[in-house]
């Protein structure tokens, strides 16, 4: 091998290095993709979809860094969430599942439910009938499922869907958000386990939030490796949509 071939290839390899090190950089203080495996944020969020995550929005904790190394005790240059932000966070449980769901609750709230209706420290959170949300299988069946617009106290406003307003969960006793914790809740409420749960996910430790859902980049009803299906599994007016 001569000379100019071995500095080739140092070159070479010092370039992915540096390609590397940028992408984990990135990840790690701006950005990270995230994808849907779960039906539990429709509408917001569909199955199949493709976001980017702000890491920068919430602060810093171990668990912005890749495999959560111990490297940052409690949180650094910490930024409070809004109530109604979408947030995906490590699950209490076992610190290293991620989770989206939306915030509704803040340290010291009021959290409970009635009848499906949400209400926060003892008001009842506005709930508007809009139009069906129609969901249709891959056998091609439709089922219609009730969508509304809940306002929180806030005024951010997002869609929620509600089967019926009498599963287990449409009638709660009263959360109260520990401290340095937040209540967290998918919009698919029937089919949502979130924070209600108190023994799988509970409340959510300041330290376990990963960032604010920001945009998709990419959606696909279909298996996104099925490349010669995307002409009709690709949902592009989703792509490079806000998340409210």
């Amino acid at each position: 091998m001569n000379r100019s071939s071995s500095h080739g290839i140092k070159d070479t390899i010092k370039t992915i290095i540096y390609a590397v090190l940028i992408a984990l950089a990135i990840r790690t203080v701006a950005y990270e993709p995230f994808n849907i495996p779960s039906g539990s944020m429709i509408p917001t969020l569909l199955v199949g979809d493709y976001l980017f995550v702000s890491k920068f929005s919430f602060g810093y904790s171990r668990h912005s860094l890749p495999f959560s190394l111990p490297l940052i005790q409690g949180r650094i240059f910490f930024s409070e969430p809004e109530r109604g932000d979408v947030a995906v966070f490590k699950l209490p449980l076992d610190n290293r599942t991620d989770y989206i769901k939306r915030i509704i609750g803040l340290p010291g709230d009021r959290i409970q439910l009635v009848d499906g209706i949400l209400n926060i420290n003892g008001e009842q959170v506005k709930r508007e009938r809009t139009e069906d949300y129609v969901v249709r299988n891959r056998n091609g069946n439709i089922r219609r499922v009730s969508r509304y617009i809940e306002t929180l106290p806030n005024g951010r406003r997002h869609y929620i869907l509600e089967m019926s307003d009498r599963g287990p969960y449409d009638n709660t006793d009263v959360y109260i958000v520990p401290a340095g914790h937040y209540f967290a809740m998918g919009d698919n409420r029937d089919r949502s386990r979130d924070s209600r749960f108190l023994n799988d996910v509970g409340f959510v430790p300041m330290k376990n939030l990963v960032g604010r859902a920001e945009f998709l980049f990419f959606s696909v009803d279909g298996e996104v490796w099925e490349i010669w299906k995307w002409a009709d599994s690709i949902r592009f007016e989703r792509l490079f949509q806000g998340i409210e």
